[in-house]
């Protein structure tokens, strides 16, 4: 499966037979799935009375005749004579940037949406169950219908601001979880359990005095035992919210480990549910990079590496090997060398070509905001040579980097066209 470029577009240049993605949550558009192939004026007028500003689109699943009309598309002879290399050099890269800038901000604004309902869930499941249930299987829903489709989904690693602390872990897990699950080919059923799971496993927190909230190394031995009882919390408030069987073992077993070591019930491997498995792994990965203390956070290359040498007999090994191969060597957040010495922070991981990620490259002679997203696929003779430590940065490329506190992921579809740097962009 190759990457499916898709392009920006404003909403007047809708065409019949142009395929489109609507980045927007799945409450807010009338249609049955959130990318389809427009086929009557209905649709479009219907896409434009959504509010957005531009509209993204995939010309290689579109009709050949869908072409958006450009405004200098009458002159296209003109254009080439007129335009110098270095303009039409710096015109290709203001709209690359733009395009990626606008993917960032969808997935941002979608991270945002999923921050909002769970918030909503949280308030309404005491008083409401049946209808926290429903929000929560509407959000997961629409989380299916970015990764299910025919394009490939990769990680991407948002902004720091994206996310804040009591929603910012049960999205990352779910995410990444739902990621796993269809890179485990599970059926579409056992993938809206797992999603339901993994964005309710923690929310019997909301039991607990706030300071117990969040698992602290310094936990005395009767603090520790009142935070592991989240977990009962969190399964009665599921009962009463009617979930599946499924979602309940599952929630149930998101602290229990292969070899027993887990908690509240030292389930063995051979008890532990399918999507369980998924669910303790990805949990634990993102307690890792995201503590209840900021200082005590691990790179996600090192939460993967402490989980494959030291931890290795905690988790199921088929879904680990599966986790690793997803996630790459360097998942999204891990700040690296290059071989040829310059730094930079690795933002977006596709799974199917996990060694060669998408980075930004610290670059002096280029402003922060406006650097470009550098996907090593399409580098012939550039790639990672190894992982650092934030504090090992020189603090010029620190600054520039910005190396995340917190780590927030959602979902990416549709990669846009990419920049080589051969072309001077990023040297």
């Amino acid at each position: 499966m190759t990457d499916l470029h898709t392009q920006f577009i404003e909403l007047s240049q809708l065409r019949i037979g142009m395929f489109v993605y609507l980045d927007v949550g799945w409450m807010d558009h009338p249609f049955p799935v959130s990318n389809f192939k427009i086929s009557n004026e209905s649709q479009i007028e219907t896409i434009r009375s959504l509010g957005l500003e531009r509209i993204r689109y995939a010309p290689e699943k579109s009709s050949p005749e869908a072409s958006p009309i450009a405004s200098d598309s009458q002159h296209p002879q003109e254009t080439k004579v007129t335009e110098s290399p270095g303009v039409f050099a710096a015109r290709q890269r203001r709209e690359l940037l733009a395009n990626q800038q606008a993917s960032l901000q969808v997935c941002e604004r979608q991270f945002s949406h999923a921050a909002l309902t769970f918030k909503q869930v949280t308030e309404l499941v005491h008083s409401q169950p049946a209808q926290a249930r429903e929000l929560t299987e509407q959000l997961i829903q629409g989380f299916l219908g970015h990764i299910l489709g025919e394009d490939e989904a990769a990680i991407r690693l948002l902004s720091e601001k994206a996310g804040e602390k009591t929603s910012l872990h049960s999205i990352n897990v779910t995410v990444i979880s739902l990621l796993l699950g269809r890179a485990l080919h599970l059926c579409k059923a056992d993938m809206l359990d797992l999603g339901v799971a993994t964005m309710l496993h923690d929310i019997g927190k909301m039991e607990l005095p706030d300071r117990l909230r969040w698992q602290d190394e310094h936990f005395n031995h009767a603090e520790r035992q009142l935070y592991h009882e989240h977990v009962l919390h969190s399964l009665t408030l599921a009962r009463k919210m009617g979930l599946s069987a499924n979602v309940l073992l599952a929630i149930a077993q998101h602290h229990e480990h292969a070899d027993g070591s887990g908690y509240p019930s030292h389930v063995l491997g051979d008890k532990l549910g399918a999507i369980s498995r998924i669910v303790a792994l990805v949990n634990h990965y993102d307690n890792l990079c995201n503590p209840a203390n900021p200082a005590f956070a691990i790179t996600p290359h090192e939460a993967l590496s402490q989980i494959f040498t030291q931890h290795k007999p905690r988790f199921h090994t088929p879904t680990l090997t599966a986790f690793i191969r997803m996630m790459g060597i360097y998942p999204p957040g891990s700040v690296v060398q290059l071989t040829d010495e310059r730094y930079a922070m690795v933002v977006s991981v596709n799974s199917a070509r996990p060694i060669k990620p998408k980075v930004v490259i610290h670059n002096s002679a280029v402003p922060r905001e406006e650097a470009l997203v550098i996907n090593l696929e399409h580098e012939a003779t550039l790639c990672i040579h190894r992982s650092l430590k934030p504090l090992q940065l020189p603090k010029a490329a620190y600054d520039y980097l910005s190396p995340r506190k917190r780590l927030c992921y959602f979902f990416e579809r549709g990669l846009e066209a990419e920049q080589r740097t051969d072309d001077g962009v990023a040297a």
